[in-house]
């Protein structure tokens, strides 16, 4: 191990009964991994990676539901009954193994939660207020209730403790007991609103039930908003009382501070805040509450590197510091740092993937770290091969050099040969607005790895069969990419710039631009507002019912916030039917897709994200070379196993293996590519 410049970051901590080995946290996330509300193979693996990776303590089961009328609505695990207890004796062995502790987050919904699930029962909170997120409008919750679900706390922790687990967290911010504290959600007149001693009722009751359930050597803490920053809502002042409130009651171990109200679509984004926010934008907030209070303060939200962190522990503003994100797309990331390896670390951009898609019904994945949460079939450690191979990849974008790293990782000898100047592909044009300049941390950092593990890169080569076959390869991966498509729209191919023309400053920008997406992803807003930061008065049309469907909430919040702000105008249900010239104006007839009544307008410039189409010339002239036609074997790489073609290798020195990855097969996206990139190379 070599000595860190981080001091504080990396001095033992004593949070009650327990001795963390570092400040380092994964904090509580539900990364809907868990099987009908159990922690499988697959969570517990998750979890244990970056227990292996060094971190001080891994906290887990993200709003963790503790009763049946708070039915999961994003894959969270079920603590409402004791079939979980074996379930969690089993992760915490597992876990204590690398002498890290575990702890559970337990959470009552209230209304933040869909009624139309599970049992159907209605949502709870202290008002029928309707939540803006989920859109329920609950029930107002009545005493008995109130008893029942406090019960329901306490037998949950109850699993927690007998289950082996070192402590629990409490979910405060935006759920139940959020609701009860904030004036936006409970303009009840009993003894469980009005003055904030009474909105804290609920939650002390919570808390006194809880430590009567569990063992003494029991470690309770709170997360929960001390700033909604939103009118009317909780103030800084409010959370600093709140704070001290449960300092006196002697109740948790442990305060884990969060800031913005996540219980609106637009506050979403900034509770857990992607690239458009600087870095630990709420640790200053959680130091008046550290202060305050003089409880141990926890705090997690886009701190995404050790400097920062450092930073936050060393100033005084937390004790421990979460880096959830950052360990999902590197979860050894302590590790690598205390054995001197920071440049092996693959940094979390802020991209917001996994988050997103949480919110959007999927499981959590790292938008450019393709082994995360898929534990069971890759590792995050690479081997190295048995036989050392050729290999040959065309494309330097995220998919080739994935691709390359990996191979060369393994031990094999790899050229990448590239048609642009330069690495990068298509990110280079989405880190081209302000917000978005992080993407390129994604290639900058495949590029640098390449580099040092002896990748041989030759830029400037569109290459054909023969100078492929020259380099007398045992196996070649292709990564070309793709195309744009404009032609689906008649004088679309004419008349029509892509949005590679654009952000690439090939197309020079006109006065009055519509932009045209179908897609539903990140290129038609962010050439949108590309083109709005320059001055142009911006059209962005779409025949979707809302602009970047496919887009998850953090994400979205943030191009619509700045889409606005630029004076953009946003026209959903419309379809680009086609252009044509009208006099030195391009004009564009668009169809509405429900009541079908067309609309003519006359542009300077017409942009068009209809998607892109696969390069695949040079591999329609290499398949009919290679020993396996250029298919993959979809089973094997399902199941994460070598590639027949090269188990069963060549003794023809004029053939070779020959694989696709990426967008050259289809458009799917970075983590296709890098998925595709994995599949082939970890077991090349």
């Amino acid at each position: 191990m070599t000595s860190s410049p981080y001091k504080a970051l990396f001095q033992p901590f004593e949070l009650g009964h327990l001795t963390l080995k570092n400040r380092i946290i994964s904090t509580c996330h539900a990364p809907a991994y868990a099987e009908e509300g159990i922690p499988g193979e697959r969570y517990q693996r998750y979890h244990e990676e970056k227990a292996r990776g060094g971190l001080a303590m891994t906290m887990f089961g993200g709003a963790s539901s503790v009763s049946r009328d708070s039915p999961p609505s994003f894959g969270q695990l079920n603590v409402s009954d004791d079939r979980i207890i074996p379930h969690f004796r089993a992760f915490a062995d597992r876990i204590h193994a690398h002498d890290v502790p575990l702890v559970c987050q337990l959470s009552h919904a209230g209304r933040r939660t869909r009624p139309d699930g599970n049992y159907w029962l209605p949502t709870v909170a202290p008002s029928a207020l309707r939540e803006p997120a989920h859109g329920a409008m609950p029930k107002i919750i009545e005493p008995a209730d109130i008893r029942r679900i406090v019960a329901d706390y306490a037998a949950a922790a109850r699993r927690c403790s007998e289950g082996g687990l070192d402590g629990i967290e409490l979910l405060v911010s935006g759920h139940l007991i959020g609701q009860f504290w904030s004036p936006l959600a409970n303009t009840r007149s009993d003894g469980y609103g009005g003055s904030l001693e009474n909105r804290l009722r609920f939650g002390m009751e919570v808390l006194d039930a809880v430590r009567e359930a569990v063992r003494r050597d029991f470690i309770v803490s709170l997360r929960f908003t001390a700033n909604e920053f939103i009118d009317g809502g909780i103030t800084e002042e409010d959370g600093i009382a709140i704070a001290l409130a449960h300092a006196k009651s002697g109740l948790v171990d442990c305060l884990n501070v969060s800031g913005a109200a996540n219980w609106t679509k637009a506050g979403v984004a900034e509770t857990v805040p992607s690239m458009a926010f600087p870095a630990g934008r709420f640790v200053e907030l959680a130091g008046k509450v550290r202060r305050a209070s003089g409880l141990p303060v926890l705090h997690a939200a886009g701190v995404g590197d050790l400097a920062t962190a450092n930073f936050a522990v060393s100033e005084g503003h937390v004790d421990l510091i979460g880096m959830t994100r950052a360990q999902i797309a590197d979860p050894h990331i302590v590790r690598k740092h205390l054995e001197g390896k920071d440049e092996e670390i693959r940094p979390c951009v802020g991209a917001g993937y996994c988050i997103d898609r949480i919110y959007r019904g999927g499981d959590a994945l790292c938008l450019h770290n393709a082994v995360t949460g898929r534990e069971n079939t890759f590792t995050h450690d690479t081997s190295a091969a048995g036989t050392t191979r050729k290999v040959v990849i065309v494309g330097a974008g995220p998919a080739g050099m994935e691709a390359a790293r990996v191979a060369a990782e393994r031990g094999h000898k790899v050229t990448v040969l590239e048609a642009q100047s330069d690495p990068g592909g298509q990110v280079a044009y989405a880190a081209r607005i302000p917000w978005r300049q992080n993407m390129i941390g994604i290639t900058r950092w495949l590029y640098d790895r390449c580099l040092s593990l002896g990748v041989d890169f030759r830029f400037n080569i569109y290459a054909e069969a023969e100078d492929i076959q020259r380099l007398s390869p045992d196996v070649v991966i292709l990564a070309t990419g793709g195309l744009p498509e404009t032609g689906q729209i008649a004088g679309g191919d004419m008349l029509g710039n892509s949005v590679w023309d654009v952000l690439s400053g090939e197309a020079p920008l006109g006065g009055r631009v519509l932009v045209y997406d179908e897609t539903g992803g990140q290129s038609g807003p962010t050439v949108a507002e590309y083109i709005a930061s320059a001055g142009s008065q911006v059209e962005l049309v779409t025949p979707d019912r809302m602009i970047a469907e496919n887009v998850g909430v953090t994400n979205h919040a943030i191009h619509l916030r700045n889409l606005y702000a630029a004076g953009v105008t946003i026209r959903p249900d419309w379809r680009l039917i086609g252009l044509e010239r009208a006099d030195n104006r391009i004009r564009a007839t668009l169809r509405n897709e429900y009541s079908a009544q067309e609309d003519v307008q006359d542009y300077d410039q017409v942009v068009i994200e209809t998607g892109t189409v696969p390069m695949d010339d040079l591999y329609e002239d290499l398949a009919v070379l290679s020993v396996n036609a250029g298919q993959s074997e979809i089973a094997a790489l399902i199941e994460g196993r070598q590639q027949p073609a090269v188990v069963e290798g060549t003794t023809d020195p004029d053939s070779f293996a020959l694989f696709r990855i990426g967008d050259c097969v289809s458009a799917r996206g970075i983590h296709a590519a890098m998925l595709d990139a994995n599949r082939i190379c970890k077991v090349l």
